[in-house]
């Protein structure tokens, strides 16, 4: 599952994935609710709720956005379209309103619901891919946070972007949010830090949250303001004071992959987290325990979990290890090497040689070198093409795996 939401009144959870698929789920049995809800072309990035909990809103790598009806599944008009490239995150405004959405072509958009057209112009200027979007309580500033290591703020009547670039974090920032009272904007980055601005002046507020062993994935407050929640690379979610930026407990783990979101449920008592073990977790906040049984249903891994403003290692198979190979002594890895949109990396004058899983493209972050994520955002292993299977020996690994 790529993205998990609370409703409003905490009673479901809705979530997407790379099966294109969006699911509803019972939060307190985890059994599926109804039908999945079906019309995205590629994987569900983000799945957010309304205020009112009465919509969902959803974003793809079919670079659209799709608005649902959330007791019946139905699909609300049409696709909202306008971005070049994937659409990572959505949200809604406070009053229901607006939608911000933003992309990996680098913008941050504002949509009308009601008529589906877009507010004003693409908010631009971060100079890499916009991982993260925010409302202000009030609902008028929106916050992004991008892979060009910045914090934009932004004026959601104009679109003109307010004050300087935040800037301290020395890595890609894939998550930030308002506290809920608005004065503060927390983020979290690569770096494995957690820093903490002022919303106005835009002033870095007390030290870096410090604790995390690898990078920290999502970041967010709790309903009532006095935590802030974070999870990371190092399979484990955290909980911090925001008077004083101290760890509140011990981490809480379980998840045997990497915490790509963790979220507070609308009344604060539970977390809801998603992990590439391709699970959904829930704690209790009291008890700092997992609740239940995990939620599984989707076919791929889970990438982030928010609760809705109301309030929130891919394991491979035995096939996969016999082709990939993390000792890259061992063969030299061809230059010339292209992955083209179906999926096949080829090489000049030579045709086909294999296939990528579709779960494993979007971290193929230099087709040239083939660097693919084995399970997240973190470690990597590149390809020996000396030790892997191509032609018929793949199909023969695939037919017997």
């Amino acid at each position: 599952m790529y993205s998990v939401a609370y409703s409003p009144d905490g009673r479901y959870i809705a979530s997407g994935s790379n099966d294109s698929l969006i699911r509803i789920w019972d939060a307190k049995t985890g059994a599926l609710v109804g039908e999945p809800l079906e019309g995205h072309a590629g994987e569900v990035f983000c799945v957010v709720y309304s205020p009112d909990g009465r919509h969902l809103v959803s974003s793809s790598w079919d670079q659209a956005i799709r608005i649902w009806d959330a007791a019946t599944g139905a699909s609300i008009g049409n696709p909202l379209k306008g971005h070049s490239a994937q659409v990572l995150r959505v949200v809604c405004s406070p009053d229901g309103r607006h939608i911000a959405s933003c992309s990996s072509d680098m913008t941050v958009r504002i949509w009308d619901v009601q008529t589906g057209a877009p507010v004003c112009e693409p908010l631009m200027g971060h100079t890499g891919i916009v991982r993260s979007v925010a409302y202000s309580p009030d609902g008028r500033r929106i916050v992004s946070s991008s892979f060009d290591r910045t914090i934009r703020v932004w004026d959601t009547e104009t679109g003109a972007p307010l004050g300087k670039p935040l800037e301290g974090h020395t890595s890609d920032i894939p998550s930030v949010a308002y506290s809920p009272d608005g004065r503060h904007i927390v983020s979290c980055s690569f770096d494995r830090t957690i820093r903490i601005w002022d919303a106005r002046s835009g002033a870095s507020v007390g030290e870096p949250l410090k604790g995390h062993a690898d990078i920290v994935n999502s970041v967010s407050y709790s309903p009532d303001g006095q935590h802030i929640i974070s999870c990371s690379d190092d399979r484990t979610i955290r909980i911090w004071d925001t008077k004083n930026g101290a760890p509140v407990g011990c981490p809480l783990k379980g998840h045997i992959g990497r915490v790509i979101s963790a979220s507070f449920s609308p009344d604060g008592r539970h977390v809801v987290s998603t992990s590439l073990d391709k699970t959904i977790r829930i704690w209790d906040t009291d008890t700092v325990i997992s609740l239940g049984d995990e939620f599984k249903g989707h076919l791929s891994a889970a990438m982030t979990a928010m609760s809705s403003p109301g309030g929130p290692d891919v394991s491979y198979t035995d096939t996969m290890n016999q082709i990939w190979n993390s000792d890259v002594s061992r063969g030299a890895v061809p230059s010339d090497l292209h992955l083209d949109q179906n999926g096949w990396v080829n090489q000049v004058n030579s045709g086909l040689l294999f296939w990528v899983p579709e779960n494993c493209r979007n971290g193929l972050t230099c087709p040239a070198i083939l660097t693919i994520p084995t399970g997240g955002f973190g470690d990597v292993v590149r390809l020996s093409p000396s030790d892997a299977c191509f032609g018929a020996s793949w199909e023969q690994i695939a037919t017997n795996g």
